[in-house]
């Protein structure tokens, strides 16, 4: 289905993520590229064949119907919309939505077009809540939201460390005292894909990131299957990334208590991003997060020499780990809003801006 934008010259078009034509995947990586620079202007663009490679291998439990915004003549997109939902047993009210479109094109009424398309995708799958998030980089999502209606549910930042400015003094510090006070635990390493043998006990040890903040969002604990653990790690490894990651186990039981991981490409090593960092609650207090950063930025140190930054996500309310990276030398890089609203109000929105 085609349907005409707010404009002559522009046609709204379905866009199949994972089976598109190389004209489509060639306009999505311009457009992406281009939506990147504003928002992350230090950092490369992305390969197209990176991006197709991530786009082809979605894990099949995530549907992500996406529309793009296309000048007639199939020059340039100049747009995009999406929605997304997993199909597991948790969180079945939900979706997320994302709305893109690039500077010269803001303004002239694409994003309540995708808005309408994402509320009928929506609506057929009986959800309800909706959630989307903005950063400080491009400041129109979050005044678009604002007139949505829509409420601020969680403030975040992505963080930076810069692996120049950090104490290797401090890291060894923080990895002696665990060997004091956390004795009793032993810590260890995954490179790449997480062992079969471990798996069921690792699918419980991503169970910890359940205990994050999450404002005032309404999301219930998310629980994944090995099968999806490794359609995700085939996401993740599909289109080049890299993972390690640290983990610390009880050695009296072998229970997995606490992990650390970070990613990268080759092509951008520069950049390291760590993902999550969690250790489960009755284990806290030992000195285990610290140990965790601690050895895994001691192994970056020593063999990804290539290595200036490593980047973070934090929720702003998460103390104990805002402490630890601050200690560590990570500094604000960006703030990031996630938004919650209800399909009624958005159709609302919808009916009162016909």
């Amino acid at each position: 289905m085609t349907t005409k934008a707010n404009s002559e010259n522009l046609e709204i078009k379905p866009f199949d993520l994972r089976n598109a034509s190389e004209h489509e995947y060639a306009g999505a990586n311009v457009f992406a590229n281009r939506l990147r620079a504003e928002q992350l202007p230090d950092d490369p663009p992305i390969p197209l064949d990176e991006m197709v490679l991530g786009w082809r291998n979605l894990p099949p439990f995530q549907h992500i119907p996406t529309w793009s915004v296309w000048r007639t003549d199939g020059s340039q997109i100049v747009a995009r919309g999406n929605v997304s939902w997993l199909d597991v047993p948790e969180n079945r009210h939900l979706v997320q939505f994302k709305l893109m479109v690039l500077p010269e094109y803001r303004q002239r009424g694409l994003a309540r077009q995708f808005l309408a398309l994402i509320v009928q995708a929506t609506r057929r799958e009986n959800r309800h809540t909706m959630f989307t998030d903005t950063n400080e980089r491009i400041p129109a999502g979050a005044a678009f939201m604002e007139r949505l209606g829509a409420r601020a549910g969680l403030a975040a930042h992505s963080n930076q460390l810069k692996i120049a400015e950090l104490s290797s003094d401090l890291i060894r510090q923080w990895q002696d005292r665990a060997l004091e006070r956390a004795a009793s635990f032993e810590s260890g390493f995954w490179d790449g894909a997480y062992p079969e043998k471990d798996l069921d006990a690792i699918v419980e040890l991503m169970q910890v990131m359940n205990t994050a903040p999450r404002g005032s969002l309404e999301i219930e604990d998310q629980r994944f299957t090995p099968e999806q653990v490794r359609q995700i790690e085939q996401s993740i490894f599909a289109r080049g990334n890299q993972r390690w990651t640290m983990y610390a186990r009880e050695k009296a039981t072998g229970k997995f208590v606490g992990y650390t991981d970070v990613v990268w490409h080759p092509n951008r090593s520069e950049t390291l991003e760590q993902l999550d960092t969690g250790v489960f609650p009755q284990y806290r207090n030992y000195g285990l997060g610290r140990w965790l950063k601690a050895a895994m930025l001691n192994k970056v140190l020593h063999e990804h020499p290539e290595t200036k930054f490593v980047r973070t996500g934090n929720v702003d309310s998460n103390a104990a780990m805002l402490k630890i990276n601050q200690e560590l030398g990570f500094m604000p890089y960006m703030s990031v809003t996630v938004w919650q609203i209800e399909i009624d109000q958005v159709e609302k929105y919808l009916s009162d801006h016909r």
